[in-house]
């Protein structure tokens, strides 16, 4: 485990531990903020609370087989310290080295507090501070700060979503959840099922075939729209071989370093992908099938391929959703690895409901059983959005449903405090290193205008829907606990890193809408 920090010198403050800037949670969005912090404002006092044992959040917390990125890594690696390899979509272990190097590098580490679950935090306007309650090891640990940021993610670290299946406790086999998978499960020639049909599932159905499960079956009530990309980055290898600057057309490109352009190069197609779906969703979709059929019936690896009429009718069984491309998450699998084991028929995919578990597997509504020794409910997360901290803004207790998002970085009517959540149809990072550099300019504009607290107006928005509007279940579940956001800017959330550039990146904190006291 990480070593704990050290208590700064002068950071007492009337009997409880005071800094500057308190940073909830020690995952990707932590380690971005606080980095951003201590280079920005060297002479801050910064501290970092994570209940956890050890750093990464997410990357930590899930240890499935396979689990991986489902972005590419050049837009998941911060944008101030570069993705080395040419691997797109890296495996877990790599992130985590990753984020671990860089917490390291950047002095993070020793701001961390492990082992800290923050109860509640409490805002005086007649003092200018937040109030942390904490626990650590069964002890109540207070700190107090000018400013506070979540970077708590969205989800419950705690538990999955699980429904309520039909028969589970008669199943004699095992059932688990992949947010808690056992490091001693032996799958080996086992007949496994995984439920669900999201990036957790697609990643889990090739990494289970290809390390010894006898057979995996993917069950699905609606299939997801699920897309190959190269595993390695095609540009980024063409790079590597050619003196590359000299080949650009204009000076300004050829400033750029080989990390710079496969940063943009994956930006443009990430924005470019997700418009083109936005604004063509039926031509999108004639794009995806034709990619799923060609590799259903490619005789590649051994495998003889599906006929042509056989990938086809699998396509439009198993592959077709009722909803449009990006109404949902898009599903990603590095080098056609879901494909190759279908080919194979070392998997297979069921589209179906549960009618009931069984002690040997589960009865389909259609009058199919599967037959199962394993079944992971691979069927997604909770909502918990901001680490399910209770709040209270002189001595009213705050439901983030009643406020609203600035610029996607501050709430409406909450003094002092900025939150960090990614995108959800691209990169996490490319929102958590503009909500970084843009909170630290904050803080800078604070210092300038002799200020002790910011605060956004509570306004009157029109089109008010959740933070993270889309159409997937887990959002859908989790809608009435988020924020507001509004159609225009700076209460909209949009998405698109093209648009945020402006939002974020312009380093202006004079609009009307954010106050200064």
């Amino acid at each position: 485990m990480p070593s704990s920090s050290t208590t700064p010198p002068g950071t007492e403050h009337a009997g409880t531990e005071h800094a500057d800037i308190v940073i909830v949670g020690a995952g990707l969005s932590g380690i971005d903020a606080a980095a951003t912090l201590r280079r920005a404002h060297p002479g801050k006092t910064i501290v970092v609370l994570e209940q956890r044992d050890d750093l990464g959040g997410t990357w930590d917390l899930f240890r499935y087989p396979g689990i991986r990125s489902d972005s590419d890594m050049f837009t998941f690696a911060y944008k101030w310290r570069p993705w080395e390899s040419t691997q797109t979509l890296a495996d877990g272990p790599l992130i985590k080295d990753y984020l671990a190097a860089t917490a390291q590098e950047e002095g993070v580490d020793k701001l961390i507090r492990y082992g800290h679950r923050v109860r509640s935090v409490a805002w005086d306007s007649g003092t200018d501070t937040w109030t942390i309650q904490a626990e650590c090891d069964g002890e109540p640990v207070t700190l107090t700060s000018q400013y506070l940021w979540s970077c708590t993610g969205y989800y419950d670290y705690e538990q999955g979503f699980q429904p309520e299946f039909p028969g589970v406790d008669d199943f004699e086999g095992t059932f688990l959840h992949p947010q808690f998978w056992p490091e001693d499960l032996d799958y080996a020639g086992k007949r496994i099922v995984i439920v669900g049909s999201g990036a957790t599932a697609v990643t889990l159905v090739p990494a289970l075939a290809e390390s010894g499960a006898g057979h995996v079956t993917m069950l699905q009530r609606t299939p997801s729209y699920i897309l190959s990309r190269p595993g390695n980055d095609p540009v980024g290898r063409g790079l590597r071989r050619m003196p590359f600057r000299k080949l650009l057309p204009f000076k300004r490109l050829r400033a750029l370093s080989y990390y710079e352009i496969l940063r943009w190069e994956n930006i443009a197609l990430a924005v470019g992908l997700y418009q083109f779906a936005q604004r063509a969703p039926e031509r999108t979709k004639k794009v995806i099938r034709k990619q799923q059929v060609a590799a259903l019936t490619a005789a590649r690896d051994g495998g003889p391929g599906f006929t042509q009429a056989e990938a086809e009718a699998y396509a439009d069984r198993h592959l077709t959703p009722p909803y449009d491309p990006w109404d949902q998450r898009l599903c990603f699998v590095p080098d056609g690895d879901l494909w190759k084991v279908l080919r194979e028929r070392r998997a297979d995919i069921a589209t179906d409901r549960i009618r009931t578990f069984t002690p040997t597997g589960i009865a389909l509504e259609s009058g199919e059983h599967l037959d199962a020794d394993i079944v992971v409910s691979a069927t997604g997360l909770n909502i918990k959005i901001f680490g399910g901290i209770d709040v209270t803004v002189d001595g009213v207790a705050l439901d983030p449903a009643e406020t609203t998002a600035y610029r996607g970085a501050l709430l409406s009517g909450v003094p002092n405090f900025a939150f960090t959540i990614g995108y959800i149809n691209a990169s996490w990072t490319l929102k958590a290193d503009l909500v970084s550099s843009w909170f630290a300019g904050l803080i800078s504009e604070m210092d300038k205008r002799g200020a002790n607290r910011f605060v956004v107006a509570r306004p009157e928005v029109p089109g008010s829907r959740p933070l993270m509007d889309m159409k997937s279940g887990y959002l859908l579940r989790g809608a009435a606990h988020m924020p507001r956001q509004g159609d225009s800017v700076p209460f909209a959330a949009k998405q698109n890193y093209l648009l945020d550039l402006k939002v974020l990146g312009s380093g202006s904190y004079s609009d009307g809408h954010l106050t200064f006291a």
